[in-house]
């Protein structure tokens, strides 16, 4: 396994995807054609190493990490620019019937009332909405793309991400290939810079296993990037355990004990800065705080590593183009330190968070919770995507 050194990403950016982000017709065709082109050189030689690199956000400003925002200009920790929310959030509104409700419901609806909060992107969790909605039930398709996308353009959003399809399949077969190929192409409609899944590379402990997630996120990613997109895995507490790399073995062979490093500072190690990125859920970080103070070391003592969620991103900066704003509240009762709360209503300390990583035009953070959705308050989640963005539009770097 060949580990990469993080690399700048050059500012040379290919036309395919700004072209096919302008045009449908021939862009199309280009774009099919040079995604077969590269798919079978990636399953021919799953590790990339000569395609041409992205820019970072081609034309999104370079003021060094000054916000523009409510209140003190440069101390504003999350321009305006870069305030969005994924759409699993508000879930049950995107799939109300718009027949039986006066609450937003559907796409365009939900669409126009993130924008009157102020958010200006969004992510996507899957491209369905209530049948009744205009567009109907499935917009998972090249006309629906360019319908989302036409919405989108109306109530000023960009589309940033997606959690949708990454294939199961590795090698790839052709089923799934043409899968992912037409989830990038839709990328590209809907003007995204990013395409993602909302589930961990593995769910394995050991480091083969990683490994051989690590070739096929390279491939993949090598894929995404010849369309002009950058491929993100966005993960959850799990995948900040230790690694079990050494040691006795068990039964079946497999190693016992760790070194210490977690798996997914190891999956940074092992895939290519140019092709891989991640999005941090900073929620489930700090979950995994909690979770994983401690690790048994080859030698078979114990000892104490406490994460530190910030201090990742930090060290692997542009690796994490987009975070999920999730908060909590203490809870030492339920396994896992917190319990989900709107956004910024909880304990964790956005301010500090994002004081420490910087790069606030890098940056895209989502507001989420997975529990806005109320089976008896029917107008739960986007009363509290609006308490999310408020929170996140007041963020304000501290002053010493």
């Amino acid at each position: 396994m060949t580990a990469f050194n993080d690399e700048p990403v050059r500012n040379d950016a290919p036309a395919t995807g700004e072209a096919l982000r302008r045009t449908l017709g021939v862009g199309r065709r280009r774009f099919l054609s040079t995604c077969t082109a590269a798919a079978t050189a990636a399953i021919a030689a799953p590790v990339l190493g000569a395609s041409p690199a992205l820019a970072h956000d081609r034309g999104r400003g370079h003021d060094h990490g000054h916000g523009h925002g409510h209140g003190h200009g440069g101390d504003v920790l999350v321009p305006a620019n870069r305030r969005g929310i994924i759409l699993y959030t508000v879930r049950d509104a995107t799939g109300r019937d718009p027949l039986s409700t006066d609450l937003p419901s559907g796409f365009r609806e939900v669409f126009k009332q993130l924008s009157r909060y102020g958010y200006r992107q969004v992510e996507f969790a899957g491209y369905g909405q209530h049948a009744n909605a205009p567009g109907g039930a499935d917009l998972e398709s090249v006309e629906g793309a360019r319908l989302l996308r036409s919405w989108l353009d109306d109530y000023g959003l960009r589309a940033q991400g997606n959690h949708g399809f990454i294939p199961s399949s590795w090698p790839l077969t052709t089923p799934d290939l043409d899968t992912f190929k037409k989830h990038l192409e839709i990328a590209n409609i809907l003007g995204m810079a990013h395409v993602g899944t909302g589930g961990d590379p593995t769910g394995s402990a050991y480091r083969a296993d990683w490994d051989a997630a690590a070739d096929k996120w390279n491939a993949l990613g090598g894929i995404a990037r010849r369309a002009g997109l950058k491929l993100y895995t966005h993960n959850h507490d799990a995948a900040y355990g230790f690694l079990l790399d050494g040691g006795p073995l068990d039964d079946q062979g497999r190693p016992t004990r760790s070194s210490g490093i977690r798996k997914l500072e190891y999956f940074l190690k092992v895939t290519d800065p140019k092709v891989v990125w991640l999005e941090m859920d900073v929620f489930w970080a700090h979950v995994a705080q909690y979770k994983f103070p401690t690790y048994t070391a080859h030698d078979g003592s114990t000892r104490e590593k406490i994460f530190d969620p910030a201090g990742l991103v930090v060290r692997n900066n542009k690796r994490y183009p987009l975070f999920h704003a999730k908060d909590g509240t203490v809870n030492t009762t339920n396994g896992m330190g917190y319990d989900m709360v709107p956004f910024g209503t909880g304990v964790i300390d956005y301010t500090t968070f994002f004081s420490r990583v910087g790069d606030r035009n890098y940056h895209n953070p989502m507001v989420e919770q997975d529990n806005a959705p109320s089976a008896t308050d029917p107008g739960q989640s986007l009363q509290h995507a609006k308490i999310g963005y408020d929170h996140l539009a007041a963020l304000r770097e501290k002053r010493h």
